[in-house]
């Protein structure tokens, strides 16, 4: 700040006072670049490179399929102090803010009603990207999941135009069965997150079509995955992470129709067979994961209705193969 001395000798002067840029502004976001996560534009702004970078890292495989307004999201980059990588955020939504706040250098302001993301991460969190891309840049995709589409805790694969959703507690096999259909010809669309598309009348899902990720006892099961490092894991348990790009026998799709939903169990004693499973259960395990206003919550309660029109199955199960071969006659058969 200028000192009241300096003030008056200016103005005695008849001198423009250039004021300085107050303490607490936040540094210019002169870098800009569009992304398409999960085919939704957003433009991110921000005043270090490096930001740009990950979330291309994150997002930039995803193809745009959407003419919604876009998303924004301006990210500031500070020093300081700490070398360390910043503790895990708190997370407080007061409608139609959502806030995530892990310290004073760490944190983001989701705007859900204008679809508008602040955040604000140190230098030093970006030293630590799964850090930053999981707790505090992937916030900017908030308005994703509760304007455009409606999360679903399921894996999704396609044979041929027929897609399918494989749901399931966490443990259940989601990502080792979406895994195993693509092994055997299916197109892999998500393993364990799939966003189904709101408004409209369809049943389209995506999903982050270009990484897979597993448990580390999946090497036993599939031998081409044994040898590759364990991925350390932002939040969760530890996973062998690999980008489809890698795996030449594996064909990706972005987006799929629904056709199917499938419940899985492997814990059950009784025979190997698919039956039909209960729609109230479906419904309820559908809508326990969703967050947001009154009017962003019907418009995923309407999408849940539209995906609960077909059938709802429940695969009981302990050998992979039997499970790909039973659905492969589920999408050709219908039964």
């Amino acid at each position: 700040m200028l000192t009241i001395e300096e003030l008056e000798t200016a103005c005695n002067a008849s001198q423009s006072v250039q004021l300085p840029k107050h303490e607490i502004e936040g540094p210019e976001l002169s870098l800009r670049a569009i992304f398409y996560p999960y085919g939704f534009p957003i433009e991110v702004r921000t005043n270090y490179d490096q930001v740009l970078e990950q979330m291309r890292k994150m997002w930039g495989k995803f193809e745009r399929q959407h003419d919604t307004e876009p998303m924004r999201c301006d990210v500031q980059v500070v020093e300081s102090d700490s070398m360390e990588c910043p503790p895990e955020p708190t997370h407080r939504i007061m409608l139609p803010q959502i806030m995530c706040v892990a310290d004073a250098n760490n944190y983001s302001v989701t705007d859900l009603e204008h679809c508008r993301t602040n955040i604000t991460i140190s230098r030093s969190a970006l030293r630590h990207p799964l850090y930053a891309q999981y707790f505090l840049l992937a916030t900017a995709v908030y308005c994703v999941a509760t304007r455009h589409a409606t999360p679903v805790h399921a894996g999704c694969v396609a044979l041929g135009d027929k897609g399918m959703l494989l749901c399931g507690d966490a443990g259940a096999g989601k990502s080792t069965l979406s895994y195993a259909c693509a092994r055997a010809g299916w197109s892999y669309v998500s393993d364990d997150a799939s966003f189904l598309q709101n408004g409209g009348t369809g049943r389209m899902v995506t999903g982050n079509c270009h990484r897979v990720r597993f448990r580390p006892t999946a090497a036993t099961l599939f031998p081409e995955i044994a040898g590759y490092e364990i991925t350390p894991r932002a939040a969760g348990k530890p996973s062998i992470e690999l980008p489809t790009a890698s795996m030449t026998h594996v064909r990706t799709m972005q987006t799929t129709r629904v056709d199917f939903i499938v419940f899985l169990n492997r814990r059950s004693s009784d025979a190997p067979q698919l039956v039909p499973y209960r729609k109230d259960v479906a419904r309820q395990f559908m809508r326990q994961t969703l967050w947001g206003s009154a009017e962003s919550l019907a418009r995923q309660y309407e999408a849940i209705e539209r995906l609960l029109v077909g059938e709802v199955f429940e695969l009981r199960y302990s050998e992979l193969d039997w499970a790909v071969d039973r659905l492969r006659t589920l999408v050709r058969e219908g039964r």
